[in-house]
């Protein structure tokens, strides 16, 4: 998880995961790839922004040295064209090392509108130590699902309803094959979420047969970013 700086307009001092847009460069590098399409254009952003903003190799057919990884990194602060980067690293991507997991678009008058894709990907295991970028975010760290719902309760963490929403379906399980099974046992539908009144309440709501464990908060406790 990282923590976003304050100043962001969007979650400002909220805990995320890593992420991104994505760019003109990603759709760019699917052409080339032979898969000019949103999704293939998403899993390269999703692997050029964990690398930029956390420093870990997520899709990379094979694992560069750490030299070789921190220049690419660097390249990419830089600019640098992400498949120019990835040549110079002496590696390629692996897209489909990326697990589909869900799609959120929340369409509220008053909320930041963002379509995001999540994915699930298992860590190498001669991967470097994370790292934050100290750009948009400030901290970086790993822990449980449960963990950060737990800090949050507190009242030592903020997130907002998507993340929320998706630590709680995370944290049904114990290891990174039984959410890959969850994830293939539920249809990928993009999420947007709708008000609704229950009990008298004011409720934000999610679909009940996508596989998240709570799919309902009042209005009222709903960080939206």
């Amino acid at each position: 998880m990282v923590e976003r700086a304050k100043a962001m307009a969007f979650a400002g001092g909220a805990l995320v995961f890593p992420g991104g847009r994505v760019d003109p460069g990603d759709h760019a590098l699917a052409a080339l790839l032979g898969r000019p399409n949103d999704e293939t254009a998403a899993r390269i952003a999703a692997i050029r922004e964990t690398i930029e903003e956390a420093g870990l190799p997520i899709g990379l057919s094979s694992m560069p040295s750490i030299q070789a990884f921190e220049r690419l990194r660097a390249a990419l602060h830089t600019g640098t064209a992400f498949g120019e980067a990835l040549a110079d690293a002496g590696t390629s991507l692996d897209l489909d090392a990326l697990e589909y997991f869900a799609r959120w678009r929340p369409a509220h008058a008053h909320a930041r509108i963002f379509d995001t894709r999540f994915y699930l990907a298992r860590l190498p295991v001669d991967a470097p130590a994370a790292r934050v970028d100290e750009t948009e975010n400030v901290s970086l760290f790993w822990a449980t699902a449960a963990h950060i719902l737990a800090e949050t309760d507190a009242g030592r963490a903020t997130i907002i309803f998507p993340t929320r929403r998706n630590l709680e379906r995370l944290a049904q399980f114990t290891d990174f094959s039984a959410a890959v099974a969850n994830a293939r046992a539920h249809p990928i539908r993009t999420v947007t979420p709708w008000s609704e009144m229950r009990d008298g309440v004011e409720h934000l709501c999610i679909p009940d047969d996508l596989g998240y464990p709570i799919t309902s908060e009042p209005m009222s406790d709903a960080v939206r970013g």
